[in-house]
Formats: C-alpha cells, structure tokens, sequence
C-alpha cells in the first residue's frame, strides 16, 4: 500500500488539543493494524524547545535519539507506543538552517533562494519523510548535522512516488490559522494535497464556544476558521469541533453545510474525565472510519481495542487516592506533563488515582517543610536547571529521607539527594553540585568532561537514550523485574563524581545503575529506606498508557502502602 498522508491543523485559538487529536487518530489506525508514525512541525524559529523556559513551551520532550521536542511528541509515544526521533520534530528554525546550510554549500547552483519553492520544498520533503534531493532531482552526497537520513530512509519523492516504510504518516502543525509563521507551512500542505491526490487528508480541528448568556454554541469562529484554511487553497476533509458541551446533529449539520464538509466528517471532542478516553470517542463517532473512506480504503470491523478499554475500565475503577507532592520550581501542568502522566499511569495500574500537589521548591525552609509535605506519601524532587529553589529541595530529600517517605529524584533531583546526603550524612557542609557554585570545594556533583568545551546551549546536553547496567538485588533491580541491562534517556550536563563513590556507599547511598561505557552513576539508592531513589536519566519519557514505567509502578506501589 502506498503511504498515507494526514495533517492536522487548527483554528480559532490554540491548545486546542491537536496533539492528542493526532495521537488518537494514530492510535485508532494502530488497532486496525496499520503501521503509523506522526510528527510535530512548529512554526517557531526556534532550532528546537531546548533553550526555552517551561513557561513559555511547556516540558522539552526527549527522544531516543537525543532530540529535543516539543511535549505533543509524548502524547504520540504514551498513546501508539511507537518511538519518535529527530524526523518526528520539525522547527521553523530547522527548516531555513537547512535550506541556509545548502546555499552556502553550493547545492542550488547558483540560484535565488526564496520562500516558495524553496523552504516550502523543504517543509514537503520532511512531511513526506523523503531523502535529501538536489533541485535537479540528484541526490545530493552532502548532509549537514541538521539532515541526517537513516541508513533504513524510505524512498520517496517530491512527485508523489512514494514507498514502504509506513502505512500513515500524520502531519501536526503547531499554532492556529490565520498565524503569519504558519504560512509557507499551509503552502506546503496546499501542494501536497494536489500532489498526492487521495492519498492525503486534512483534519482541522477548531473551538465552539458557549456564551452563557445567550446560552447558545456559536459555530460562527469555525467557519471564519474554515474559510481562512479555503483562502489558503486548503479544503479541510474532516472537521474535529472542540467543545465543552454535547454538540446536537442540527449544529453539526449546519457546519458541514456551512464548510463544505460531509455531516459523517464533523466530529466533536468533547471535555472527557481523561484524555486516554478520547480515542474510545472518536472512535465511537467514525473518526478513523471518516479518513479511511475519504482516503479509499476499505472501512472494515470496527476494532475492539481491548487492552485500551481494559485500561479505563481500571481507570474508573479507581476510587482510592494516593497523594504524591512534585517538589520543583516551575507551578505549571504542562512543565512536568510526562512526569504526571507516568504518575497517573502508575496509579491506575495500582488501582489507585494519583492525586498530584505540586510543592513550589522556592517556598520550602526548614521551619515549613514539615507542613509543606503533610499528608503526602510520597514524593518526587522534580528535574530542572539552574540555582532557582535548589535549597528548596534539598531541604525536601532531607526531610523525606529522615522520615521514610518514599522519594522519587529524578535528573537534578537526583543530584540534590546526592547534595543532601553529602551535606547531611558525610559531613560535607558545603557540598555542591559544580552548575550551582563553581568554587565549591566538595563537588559531589561536577559537570561531565566532554561538556567542559562546550560553549553553546542548545542540543549539547547528554541527550538522548543510554544503557544502565543494574546492580542484582537492588530495589531498583527487582522494579525492573530484574534486568541487568536498561536503556533509558537522558538530558543533562552534570553527573556524579565518581572521586566520592566509595563513600556514599560506605555510608548507606548505593549506586546501583552505571552506564558501563562511560562509568557514569545513573541510579542511587539508599536501601535501608522504604524507597529512596534517585535516577540521572529521566524514565518518565519511556512510560506509555499499555507498558507504564516500572520504577514509576514500584514507587507507586511502596507510596500506596503508607
């Protein structure tokens, strides 16, 4: 079969939810048994989210491979299961970097380089995951560190031959209609769609607000919506309405009509207790059913989908609550969103709900913590940078250690129950990590040789997924049902000083995870506590709806227990 193509867009307002829109579609043609990929195009000029505070993006997103992405790339792992890479995220800024890289290297002979055709050729290429052409149609030899292909690349063409790799490729373009930056990226999709004649779709998804004081649903903003996609030459094929109230068939009738659309092609996402029952909606209302026939391809049984329903079965089921406090420094959701995800996920499979009470890390002293972490049963010291709320959470790993309160550090919140115990146990009084305070004379945690060069800031990081060798019995050990080898990913600059090793362990914090290329430390412990334990890689981004994360399932399972 020759690949398919859907992109998904979206209008009137933004964080509307086309990640998990994408991530359920992808989802749902899963369990019909088609081999599915999606990939996040974002208009920013940033080369990647990397360099950019929380606040303004969210949590970066980390791939096997070492990119990093925008958060919607978890959505597409924690829902399909597949792997995403650095083909999966693709920036504004990445597209002129490669196009720039070329014209100095002399690819386009000499031609004038422009917006249309080609940065549009280059946004094409990458939505069709197609190897590097020149614009004579050769295969240019140079590759710059921004267009690596993969020695398993798929075929395919600009002209539309397309070939094996997967069955769908699903498009995401970040931000709303209408954005000036998103324009060459509508262009794109405009010819792609007459290239690729059925072998393409578009799903826009848009919002009908509610004014309460007509106590009326306005369709009005989609079709504006719609019709600045029309003025672009895009005619969306399925429409996905976001609403928070139930949509009657007479409102989604005059929106068909209104914007060109099958009836059977408008679809609403409504406001659901999870985001893990969106697939199971859409489904219900022939969203997969909806592309297939407007794509050709024989509509077929609808699939049970019984791991997926097994799981909110158990999802609903779960009535009793387990409160676990995230310790870090940023008060926003989406800043930690796989790190919650993976916490909920854990709980539903420990029949449990995870009630989640996010402590800010800038506000805890000496004098409050006790007060700050009352009632919890466990606790995770959040990953993040710089020297904002470190003391914060020092202070936390101090509390929660001395009164056996399961504790869960990951990347800097490992470091700082590394910190804590040097200060608190060895007698270190001024340990430190070399990233908060450079003349620090006890450097428990130093910054990596290889990262002593560096000077710039993005993409330069320990990214990406590396192996950890277990240390038998330890409780980290038997959380992974006793592996001895572990890959798992990473994003960080700093590690464990391996000069003081031997004197943790002397002293009851065992390092019980080492990478065994680089003898790095990734996981401590302490096993004389309930659970006490710090990880250097970040495993929240390998936790998925059908396989959660087994030390986020040991934790879980310890804090249920209290």
């Amino acid at each position: 079969m020759e690949t398919k193509y859907i992109f998904v867009t979206g209008g009137v307002v933004s964080s509307l939810g086309k990640g998990i829109i994408s991530a359920s579609i992808g989802k749902l043609l899963q369990a019909r048994g088609y081999k599915v990929t999606i990939q996040k195009f974002d208009p920013y000029i940033n080369i990647d989210p990397g360099t950019l505070n929380p606040y303004e993006h969210g949590e970066c997103y980390v791939t096997v491979d070492g990119m990093e992405t925008d958060l919607d790339l978890g959505h597409y792992e924690r829902f399909t299961g597949i792997h995403t890479t650095r083909n999966n995220s693709i920036t504004t800024g990445r597209i002129y970097k490669a196009v720039i890289d070329r014209e100095r290297h002399g690819d386009y002979l000499g031609k004038t380089i422009q917006v249309v055709p080609h940065i549009t050729d280059e946004i094409k290429r990458r939505m069709l995951r197609a190897p590097l052409s020149s614009p004579e149609g050769d295969t240019i030899v140079h590759q710059t560190m921004e267009t690596p292909i993969p020695a398993d690349a798929p075929t395919r063409s600009l002209s539309g031959a397309v070939g094996g790799a997967y069955d769908f490729v699903i498009t995401e373009v970040g931000g709303t209609i209408g954005d000036i930056e998103s324009a060459p990226f509508m262009e794109a999709i405009r010819q792609l769609r007459w290239e690729l004649g059925r072998n393409a779709v578009c799903v826009h998804l848009t919002y009908v607000p509610y004014l309460k004081a007509a106590d009326e649903l306005k369709t009005k903003p989609t079709q504006h919506s719609v019709k600045e996609l029309q003025s672009m030459g895009i005619q969306p094929d399925i429409l996905v309405l976001r609403t928070e109230r139930h949509l009657d068939d007479a409102l989604r009738m005059k929106v068909a009509s209104f914007c060109n659309v099958d009836l059977e092609c408008v679809v609403q996402s409504e406001d659901m207790p999870s985001i893990y029952e969106v697939p199971v909606s859409m489904q219900h209302q022939g969203l997969d059913a909806a592309i297939l026939r407007k794509i050709g391809i024989p509509v077929g049984e609808r699939p049970a989908m019984k791991s997926w329903n097994d799981f909110l079965e158990k999802q609903r089921n779960a009535m009793r609550e387990v409160h676990i406090g995230l310790v870090g420094k940023y008060d926003l959701q989406d800043a930690y969103k796989s790190i919650r995800e993976s916490l909920n996920l854990a709980g539903i499979y420990n029949d449990v709900k995870a009630k989640l009470h996010f402590v800010n890390s800038e506000d805890i002293t000496r004098k409050n913590v006790a007060e700050k972490l009352n009632g919890l049963q466990g606790v995770v010291i959040c990953p993040g940078f710089g020297t904002r709320g470190i003391e914060g959470k020092i202070i936390a790993a101090e509390y929660t250690r001395n009164n056996d309160i399961p504790t869960f550090g990951i990347c800097l919140g490992m470091q700082m129950m590394v910190i804590e115990f040097a200060r608190n146990v060895l007698g270190y009084k001024d340990a430190n990590s070399r990233e908060m305070d450079e003349q620090t004379p006890h450097n428990v945690i130093d910054i990596m040789e290889e990262q002593k060069s560096i000077t710039q800031m993005g993409g330069t990081m320990r990214l990406g997924a590396y192996e950890c060798e277990l240390v038998k019995g330890s409780r980290a050990y038997e959380a992974y049902g006793e592996e001895t080898l572990i890959r798992e990913r990473h994003r960080h600059r700093y590690e464990f000083n391996n000069q003081y090793l031997e004197e943790f362990e002397q002293n009851g914090m065992k390092c019980v995870g080492i990478n065994p290329a680089a003898n790095l430390v990734e996981i401590v412990e302490i096993p004389d506590k309930r659970w006490y334990i710090g990880t250097q890689f970040h495993p929240e981004y390998s936790s998925t709806v059908l396989h959660p994360h087994p030390l986020f399932m040991s934790f879980i399972k310890e804090c249920v227990m209290s």
